[in-house]
């Protein structure tokens, strides 16, 4: 062959696998952004970095994972449960561990959610054990072919569901009244107060809500990755924090771009260096971004007076 048609063989090559790998970025990244969404909102109202809603996510994987194995759902039910059940822990969890703290030291708050998390993921291991469960195959080899780019049935669902999922969540922010409420919240929790608003209902929708969206991204991570163990939630949550701050936290749509981007830049680095470092790029984007944009993406620099 000639050196010019191997050039052009080997950059098809390369091209191919750059855009499969993209693929497989935008679905890691779609659960990342699901993830950082509830930090985000939660972030956005009161200020509060949930460390708990990692293991929120395990939660709902396990609850989606009996659903389907036991209960013999399929998919779409088992999804539904796991996202009601999940939001009313939430809510729970910010009843019983976060309101009673809600005008004390920040301090005093993330020990307690660092708490929180601990007691889910020890609870969880105490009523299922710590041996990780595997998931049945859902879709065996449903998949479809684009140009040499292979997109699997697993992929297609996380990508359709998330898709659903942020239509929902712009319409519920953008054109209900909980929606504007909760708007109203995150500019001024106090005047929200005083035209009426009930902040703490709202936090608590808040908290259901960032809580149900997790729980779909456990059910799908089980449906990806066919396994799930009480410590799963750890790493996803620590990345989906920092895709929410690479976004700008408190910022929804940051959230997404930083959960996307995150993805991506990991899946980069597992097909074209090393699986190895993945974790390892995540955090150094974290750097880089509280070196050079603190606020983040979307985020906008405000001064405080004190």
């Amino acid at each position: 062959m000639r050196p010019l048609a191997i050039w052009k063989e080997l950059s098809m090559e390369v091209w191919h696998q750059v855009l499969q790998q993209l693929i497989n970025g935008i679905s890691l990244g779609s659960i990342y952004a699901l993830i950082a969404l509830g930090y985000t909102m939660i972030y956005g109202i009161i200020k509060l970095i949930n460390f708990a809603h990692g293991d929120i996510y395990m939660v709902g994987a396990y609850i989606g994972f009996f659903a389907i194995t036991q209960a013999h759902l399929s998919v779409v039910p088992a999804l539904l449960i796991s996202l009601v059940v999940t939001g009313f822990l939430g809510m729970l969890v910010e009843r019983l561990a976060y309101k009673p703290l809600r005008h004390a030291p920040r301090i005093s708050v993330l020990i307690t959610a660092i708490g929180v998390s601990f007691f889910l993921e020890y609870t969880t291991m105490y009523f299922v054990s710590p041996t990780p469960r595997t998931f049945p195959a859902m879709f065996g080899d449903v998949a479809v072919t684009v140009g040499g780019i292979v997109i699997n049935g697993q992929q297609m669902l996380i990508l359709g569901i998330t898709a659903v999922l942020m239509v929902i969540l712009t319409y519920i922010v953008q054109k209900t009244k909980t929606g504007k409420a909760m708007r109203a919240a995150s500019f001024d929790t106090e005047t929200a107060e005083l035209m009426g608003i009930n902040s703490d209902r709202i936090i608590s929708i808040t908290f259901g809500i960032g809580s149900a969206l997790a729980a779909v991204a456990g059910v799908l991570v089980g449906i990806y990755y066919n396994s799930i163990d009480p410590l799963m939630g750890i790493m996803p949550g620590l990345k989906a924090f920092v895709a929410a701050v690479l976004g700008g936290i408190g910022i929804l749509p940051g959230a997404v771009v930083g959960g996307l981007i995150l993805g991506v830049v990991e899946a980069l680095v597992s097909g074209f260096i090393s699986s190895t470092f993945r974790d390892a790029a995540a955090f150094a984007i974290l750097i880089l971004v509280l070196l050079v944009r603190p606020a983040g993406i979307f985020g906008k620099n405000t001064k405080e007076k004190v």
